[in-house]
């Protein structure tokens, strides 16, 4: 589980498939009602408040976005919201243990993977061009590549190994395409490891 802030009252939070399997919860189980599901919640918040000191009282949004082969995206507003929870809600908790939340799901197909070197970079774009029609953006952001993938229809053994030399030479990138696209800079908008193959052999 990594945490960084965004801002004073904005944080982010990437949940590995592992970090949820650990805790013995499905991908799916992130859009229902489960206490295991706040059990991460409240642990992410304890986490939060321990490395950052951000204090998740009174009203929070919360996105959650489902990353195909990376995990989850969770992005926590505080205090953005007009939430009027009743006194009463308060009467069998202790204050700590209460959030106000507002949840908000969505899904990306993207494949999106963060590189510290350009020659791991080059690397993995020689090895999975063969896997690859067409398709790929590469962006730089904060002192790394960000490539990403659009949805690929491979069969399983394939798209797993895909992912293991993704993985090898990278890291999975929490940053979602809306933040690079207007906090990154685009080095390459479309087929970006053909591009990358064609020029530097």
């Amino acid at each position: 589980m990594k945490i960084e802030r965004l801002s004073q009252d904005k944080i982010r939070i990437f949940l590995t498939f592992d970090d949820l399997t650990e805790r013995g919860i499905q991908k799916d189980d992130m859009w229902r009602e489960i206490p295991k599901v706040h059990e991460l919640f409240s642990e992410m918040m304890d986490q939060a408040y321990s490395e950052l000191g951000f204090d998740p009282s009174g009203p929070l949004a919360v996105e959650v976005f489902a990353l195909p082969a990376q995990g989850m995206v969770v992005i926590v507003t505080r205090g953005k919201l007009d939430l009027y929870a009743s006194a009463d809600a308060y009467d069998d908790h202790e204050p700590d243990e209460v959030y106000e939340m507002e949840v908000t799901l969505e899904q990306s197909d993207l494949i999106s993977y963060a590189f510290r070197d350009f020659e791991d970079l080059l690397r993995v774009a020689k090895i999975i061009n063969p896997f690859l029609m067409e398709g790929g953006m590469l962006y730089s952001y904060k002192g790394r590549y960000i490539l990403q993938l659009e949805p690929i229809e491979l069969e399983d053994t394939k798209y797993q190994a895909l992912i293991a030399v993704l993985s090898e030479y990278g890291e999975a990138s929490s940053v979602t395409e809306a933040v690079l696209e207007e906090y990154g800079k685009t080095i390459i908008a479309d087929d970006a490891v053909k591009v990358l193959c064609h020029y530097f052999k």
